[in-house]
């Protein structure tokens, strides 16, 4: 019997290893991201393997991701509350040159889901109500 769970929506690990290299690619020569990024990520390629991998894990049911996004941006420390929006603008804009119309809108309603997920965890819980941040 066969207990796999059929994808999120249709789209092949070559694609979605495609649609990585070129965000990644565009992080790079992004002016605010690309620092953010280039003080924790030594080795791109490495990088982008581990975020395919978190991705065909999330769409494709795959097991080949064992980090936590929630960990490493927490981590990180430099992760604030605006380059939640920008990253998912960015992703966005990758997605709909790279992929279908229907891969792209659904791969962006899972990232945005995330998004939400990882900037409450990550940022908001540094904020008051209404957004105020937390100095004490």
């Amino acid at each position: 019997m066969n207990t796999a769970l059929p994808p999120r929506f249709t789209i092949t690990r070559p694609e979605i290893e495609r649609v990585v290299a070129a965000f990644y690619a565009n992080i790079r020569k992004h002016p605010g991201l690309g620092p953010v990024f280039a003080v924790h990520v030594e080795d791109w390629s490495a990088h982008e393997a581990k975020v395919a991998d978190f991705w065909a894990n999330t769409i494709l049911h795959e097991r080949s991701y064992d980090g936590s996004p929630m960990a490493a941006h927490l981590k990180a420390g430099n992760v604030k509350p605006g380059m939640f929006s920008t990253w998912l603008d960015l992703f966005d804009s990758v997605l709909r040159a790279e992929l279908t119309e229907d891969q792209a809108a659904a791969w962006s309603a899972l990232a945005h889901r995330i998004g939400r997920s990882l900037r409450a965890g990550v940022v908001d819980r540094e904020t008051l109500p209404g957004g105020i941040p937390k100095l004490f």
